[in-house]
């Protein structure tokens, strides 16, 4: 079993800082925008911007909905999370479903399976049928190399596209809100964490999270250097073994692309100890669809993506 020793003074410092941070910019963004919007999986990251706008209006309620674009590949485990968050703070969700695209002819299913990057469109849509203004996202600059280049408050054109090029400077805590009617800001409280930070953060506040962040027993099987578990994304192939492991995931996207990493992590603490020894990111640990190409995710995000 890890032990691990109490977090030092200054790390407590460090995660108090950044609590204050998010909770400005929520606070922020409900006081310059009509029509906020919280994206919200039930993976951890927004689990935590949840947990962090419910302590920044704390005892009102949270004034903005939620949005879930669900690509119909997720993890039951967590689908069961996020209606049960949902429902415990009285919130209201709005959920986008990648099928509904599908069915109607908006959207083709990929040759691959892959679901994630089908997610582009029913967002945009869903931000355009709602009006949604500002739109907040758990990304962190430390998770890939493009979300490394975003701002905080990342305007995004009547498209919905993110021209890298063209973002705002950003001094201290001043944040530019200004956008013209159809344009979106999105809005990203947690781009100063780390994924070690989150996992502290986490602890301290005792944050529930999915089971499957945690080491159990699983059938998975083995593709492109990925574990991926059964599902209605297809797989196993022909001549993929299917073997039982103690695994996690790091992440929890689209069940198409998302690997699981063998761990023991039982618990928190386990965990950021885990983290804390590995060299990789999450998602170049555990996502088939960043490894596409150099710049997957970016292009990605030029065409509206989270």
């Amino acid at each position: 079993m890890t032990t691990l020793e109490p977090a030092t003074d200054a790390a407590q410092d460090n995660l108090a800082a950044l609590e204050s941070e998010a909770i400005h910019i929520f606070r922020e963004v409900a006081g310059e925008f009509d029509r906020p919007v919280i994206l919200f999986s039930g993976g951890k990251d927004s689990t935590l911007l949840l947990h962090l706008a419910i302590k920044a209006f704390w005892p009102a309620p949270v004034p903005f909905p939620l949005l879930h674009v669900d690509t119909g590949h997720n993890f039951d485990e967590v689908i069961e999370f996020r209606d049960r968050v949902v429902e415990r703070h009285g919130l209201r969700l709005v959920v986008a479903k990648v099928q509904d695209w599908i069915d109607d002819g908006r959207l083709e299913e990929r040759a691959d399976g892959m679901r994630n990057p089908l997610q582009t469109t029913p967002l945009l849509d869903t931000i355009a049928e709602n009006k949604f203004d500002a739109v907040f996202g758990g990304g962190r600059r430390d998770e890939e190399r493009a979300r490394a280049k975003e701002r905080i408050f990342s305007l995004r054109n009547a498209f919905g596209q993110w021209e890298p090029r063209r973002q705002r400077p950003e001094l201290w805590n001043l944040y530019n809100g200004r956008h013209r009617p159809g344009e979106q800001v999105r809005v990203f409280p947690l781009s100063n964490w780390t994924e070690a930070d989150v996992w502290n953060y986490i602890a301290r506040e005792k944050v529930e999270l999915p089971s499957i962040y945690y080491a159990h027993q699983r059938e998975v099987y083995l593709r492109d250097g990925m574990l991926l578990t059964e599902g209605p994304w297809g797989g196993p192939r022909p001549g993929e073994e299917v073997r039982e492991l103690t695994v996690r995931y790091r992440t929890v996207g689209d069940g198409s692309c998302t690997g699981a990493i063998e761990s023991t992590a039982t618990t928190v603490e386990d965990v950021i100890a885990e983290v804390s020894a590995s060299r990789l990111t999450e998602r170049g640990a555990t996502r088939a669809d960043d490894r596409m190409s150099e710049a997957a995710m970016e292009d990605r995000k030029r065409e509206g993506y989270f």
